[in-house]
């Protein structure tokens, strides 16, 4: 690619991030909420008949309390021993990045434990599971509404369909969990329209925010990623990739305090390489 083709681009990119609420830019424009169109569902149906509760009861659990701490502790991991995480666990991540605290007027808005511009909370949560005590191995999808899980695929080749999910970093494979993020995105644009986008990846920092934290809490590890082979994962969790995809994906794995020492090796490996 030539050097005027990557300015463009690159031009193109700040373009779209300085996009905002400018009325000149904008004079006579109203949503579809402001011209009074049938609001989207809050949340997706479930996809299949394989339904699993998830507990609501967090005692029991080790949860470290201190949040100087957490912060302070805070880091991405990519080093898992591969050990067993709890079904508890699993249901905290959940409820601590996408769970729903309150449903505000007649279903308008869900208030839940992130934050999200103007409560549209357009993230639907997909996962690769592997390790998890009580679940077989495969690909699943939260239902937020009432915290459950649901299965839409057993995989018994799911390390290949992590790696391949993200393009190739194989260190992603021993995760326990991997969690997909995708964007419905009429959620946002039905209040937002055309300066809906921006803000949609605002919203993805939120939960991964909140996700690394409640990781931290429970001793376990993980690391943000935005290579996501987007068009293989919505394939995989049979979406269509226009009105929702995949963007964003999280790897959470057990750690051990001997890991630091190997997160170091793997920085000085991506130093070696140049990268």
């Amino acid at each position: 690619m030539d050097e005027k083709k990557i300015e463009e681009l690159i031009d193109k990119g700040r373009s779209w991030l300085r996009t905002g609420y400018s009325t000149e830019s904008y004079e006579g424009y109203k949503t579809d909420q402001e011209l009074k169109k049938k609001q989207p569902p809050l949340v997706k149906e479930a996809m299949s008949d394989a339904i699993f509760d998830l507990p609501k009861d967090f005692a029991g659990i080790e949860v470290e309390t201190d949040f100087l701490k957490i912060v302070n502790s805070r880091s991405s991991h990519r080093v898992y021993t591969q050990g067993k995480i709890t079904l508890k666990q699993l249901s905290y991540l959940l409820w601590c990045t996408q769970g729903v605290k309150e449903i505000r007027g007649k279903s308008y808005a869900t208030l839940r434990t992130v934050p999200c511009g103007g409560a549209r909370h357009p993230f639907e949560t997909y996962m690769a599971l592997q390790g998890v005590e009580g679940l077989r191995d495969g690909l699943y999808h939260y239902l937020p509404m009432s915290h459950q899980i649901e299965l839409l695929k057993t995989a018994d080749d799911i390390k290949d369909f992590i790696g391949t999910s993200l393009m190739g970093q194989l260190w992603a494979c021993k995760a326990n969990i991997v969690f997909y993020y995708s964007i419905v995105f009429y959620r946002s644009e039905w209040r937002y329209g055309i300066r809906a986008h921006r803000g949609l990846m605002t919203d993805a920092g939120h939960i991964s925010e909140n996700l690394y934290l409640a990781c931290t809490a429970l001793g376990l590890g993980g690391c943000a990623i935005g290579a996501v082979d987007g068009r293989y994962c919505d394939a995989a969790f049979r979406l269509d990739g226009k009105e929702e995809s995949i963007v964003y994906a999280m790897p959470v794995g057990t750690v051990s305090k001997e890991d630091k020492g190997k997160e170091e090796d793997f920085y000085a490996f991506v130093k070696q390489q140049g990268l």
